[in-house]
Order: C-alpha cells, then sequence, then structure tokens
C-alpha cells in the first residue's frame, strides 16, 4: 500500500469514510480537504452497476459543464478546404491536415483535444496507434468527428468534458476547480450526474449507480449521497 503524506493523513481524519454526504456538504469537505498549493481539479467518480466486456453495457459520451471546467483546452482541428477557415474562426489552436499528423509522429503532444472532419479519418487513422493509448482519438460519439467544426471547437472549449467507463465500470470526470463557487462546482456535478444516470444501458441488472465520490488532486474521496443531487 502506497505510503500517504502527512497533509493527506490530515485531511483524511475529517473524512467519514463510513458516510454518504448531501452534495453541497460533500463539495464543501472536498475543498476543505484539498491538499495542494495549487488550484486542483475537483473529480466526480461513478462507480456503475454494468459489465464493460459486453458490447450493450460500454458507455461512453462527452458533455458541456454549465460552468466550464477552470482549464483552457488547446484543440487540434483535422480538416480541408474551408473547414480549415471554419475551424480557425470557432477559435481551433491548431489547424491543418498532413503535416501536423508528421509532427505527432515526431512526438509532438502541444494540445488536449483532437478533431476531425469525416473525410480526414483515414489519414487520423495511421496515428491512431498513438493517439489511442493517450486518449487522443477522435470518436462520433463524443462529438470529436463531425463537418459542424465550429460547434465542435466552441463546445470544448466552452467546457466539454468526455467520460467513459473503465473495465471496472468506474467513470471520472472533472467538474471544475477547488477555487470554483460551491454553487458552480454543484451545478456542473448535477449535469453530469444527469447525463450518466439517463446512460444507463437497458441490459444493465441490479443496483446502477452504486456510489459517486468526489475527489481534489491529490486530496481523500468524499461519498455523495446520490439521493441528495436534484437532477431535473
Amino acid at each position: 500500500m502506497a505510503k500517504r503524506g502527512k497533509k493527506f493523513v490530515e485531511a483524511a481524519k475529517l473524512v467519514d469514510r463510513t458516510a454518504a454526504y448531501d452534495l453541497t456538504e460533500a463539495i464543501e469537505l472536498a475543498k476543505k480537504t484539498s491538499t495542494t498549493n495549487f488550484d486542483a481539479t475537483v473529480e466526480v467518480a461513478f462507480r456503475l452497476g454494468i459489465d464493460t466486456r459486453k458490447n450493450d453495457q460500454q458507455i461512453r459520451g462527452a458533455v458541456v459543464l454549465p460552468n466550464g471546467t477552470g482549464k483552457t483546452q488547446r484543440v487540434l482541428v483535422f480538416a480541408k478546404g474551408e473547414k480549415l477557415k471554419e475551424a480557425e474562426a470557432a477559435g481551433a489552436d491548431f489547424v491543418g491536415d498532413a503535416e501536423y499528423i508528421t509532427k505527432i509522429q515526431q512526438g509532438w503532444f502541444d494540445f488536449d483535444v483532437i478533431v476531425a472532419t469525416p473525410d480526414m479519418m483515414g489519414e487520423v487513422g495511421k496515428i491512431g496507434r498513438v493517439l489511442g493509448p493517450k486518449g487522443l482519438m477522435p470518436n462520433p460519439k463524443t462529438g470529436t468527428v463531425t463537418f459542424d467544426v465550429t460547434k465542435a471547437v466552441q463546445e470544448i472549449k466552452a467546457g466539454k468534458v468526455e467520460y467513459r467507463a473503465d473495465k471496472a465500470g468506474i467513470i471520472h470526470a472533472p467538474i471544475g476547480k477547488v477555487s470554483f463557487d460551491n454553487e458552480k462546482l454543484a451545478e456542473n456535478l448535477t449535469t453530469v450526474f444527469e447525463v450518466i444516470q439517463k446512460a444507463k444501458p437497458a441490459a444493465a441488472k441490479g443496483t446502477y449507480m452504486k456510489s459517486v465520490n468526489l475527489t481534489t488532486t491529490m486530496g481523500p474521496a468524499v461519498k455523495i449521497n446520490p439521493s441528495s443531487v436534484n437532477v431535473k
């Protein structure tokens, strides 16, 4: 078991690991127990009752947080012709085609998200083995393979986050920074909660949302009572 630092140990003492806190209290406690000297990221983790080995129980998608993530995403767009100008006008940081594929092959990764038009996916597929392990491969399910590059870029810049259930059926998603007002964090978390709730596979049996935890970078987990999240 990894040895915990003194700050973490002291912060963890403030959290009752057997309790499920109401949303507002959980947010306050997560911020209070943040141990970093920088503006830590606040993340929500859902443990779901799904079997991701089955295709009909895999969950993946994207959601735009109403209050953003607190981080400016650098967007690379692969496109041709007029779509290049459209991407630039939408605020993409990097726009091009073959030259950026070559740069990535040479080890360049100064971007956070890739958007590609469908007619570019044949070329982007050439670097799939490099992008895939880093979670950077564009995907229609997350809205990053599209001809509507304006919408894709603007949503990412506004605070769009991708989510995907791992092998254990756990989904992690950032919902902001410790410096955010409690109300903004609550609104972002509620938005993600609602999306995950609606994504329940028809084939999933038993309890779907087994647990919901809130954490900050290097901070202890705070369990949330799902019934305290007021979804629409």
